[in-house]
């Protein structure tokens, strides 16, 4: 196993951008940079032991500092997905956030986790190799309370598996809810759509959303409809019947705070699949909606639906929404949150 660190590119003030390649004895190769936390790159084999790169991204620096990048591979904070109306209520103090989707405040806000740089640290141990990033986000910044210290740090193994740890204290009551926003595709991320992927969830749940996608508060069966992946379906056989295509908040069985499964998905024409575990109460299943063909990545066009993303993750609008399990972190508590994914073929 190894990882190596190489120069990706320079910000806007000078401050350099590093890249690192972690790699394991059966060849599968993960590149993330410290900048966002983004992985770039994640290369795993077909059935016929060829190699190809399940992830959408850039090779450059460029292209994730321009505007329309849509959070490819990056770590979401300090709140993934959904605030309504970018508000909530602490402690009886209203603490208000950047509303940069429509009238809601989405991924942390207009400089979320996504876009700042993080403080990297390689890692060699008995799980594997892997990469430790830090970062202080301080109080009042994009509207939140509190200084938040967080730690990230990825780690691949030789059981194909990519191991996501999330940590967080905080000296201020305060929310925390942090995912990884990969969009994959198994087919190569040049792949085309992922219409014949074949996705199952462990869930019978989901929470209905309004048209701004926000949650409702309340959580409903997916028996009998197009949301239905307890089972293994092709993600394009009902897309159609989802208005805007899937961009929904999965309510996974019996959430202990422990790690369990959460899905899987195969792409059967190649054979690569990829299993989900995490600590989490929810996972985000997105097919790429709003990819319309104008980003340009590692030499392909993105277009709609060629990448999904299952984002671990609590439920969108928690902080409203007193029924949903709590994301308030208090002082003297640790946020921790477990994401694993892991590669085969079948």
């Amino acid at each position: 196993m190894d990882i190596k660190k190489e120069l990706f590119g320079k910000l806007a003030n000078g401050e350099e951008v590093d890249l690192y390649i972690l790699t394991n004895d059966n060849g599968l190769e993960v590149r993330i940079t410290n900048y966002g936390g983004i992985i770039t790159s994640l290369k795993t084999p077909n059935r016929k032991g060829d190699f190809a790169d399940i992830v959408l991204g850039h090779d450059r620096l460029d292209g994730y500092l321009e505007n329309n990048s849509p959070y490819f591979g990056a770590i979401i904070g300090r709140y993934a997905n959904r605030i309504a109306k970018g508000r909530f209520a602490l402690g009886g103090a209203e603490y208000k956030l950047a509303t940069n989707d429509g009238a809601n405040h989405l991924h942390g806000g207009d400089k979320g986790f996504d876009k700042v740089l993080w403080k990297a640290e390689m890692i060699r141990d008995d799980q594997g190799v892997g990469l430790k990033l830090t970062y202080l986000s301080e109080d009042g910044q994009e509207g939140y309370p509190g200084n938040l210290d967080c730690t990230v740090i990825y780690t691949l193994t030789n059981a194909d598996e990519l191991k996501i740890s999330y940590e967080a204290q905080t000296d201020k009551t305060t929310v925390v809810n942090l995912t990884n926003h990969s969009y994959f595709n198994l087919a190569g991320h040049d792949g085309g759509t992922v219409y014949e992927h074949l996705l199952q969830v462990n869930a019978d749940n989901f929470t209905p959303a309004d048209d701004t996608l926000m949650p409702i508060g309340e959580i409903s069966p997916v028996k009998g409809s197009p949301l239905d992946f307890t089972s293994p379906v092709a993600i394009g056989s009902r897309i159609e019947r989802v208005e805007g295509g899937y961009d929904h908040n999965y309510v996974l069985n019996g959430y202990d705070g422990s790690l369990k499964p959460a899905g899987s998905v195969c792409d059967p024409a190649s054979g690569r699949a990829m299993e989900v575990f995490t600590t989490e109460p929810g996972m985000q299943f997105y097919s790429g909606n709003f990819l319309d063909g104008s980003i340009q990545g590692k030499g392909a066009v993105y277009d709609r639906h060629t990448g999904f993303c299952l984002e671990t993750q609590h439920f969108p609008d928690s902080p409203n929404q007193p029924d949903f399990p709590s994301t308030i972190l208090e002082p003297g508590e640790k946020y921790r949150q477990t994401t694993i994914y892991k590669f085969l073929v079948k």
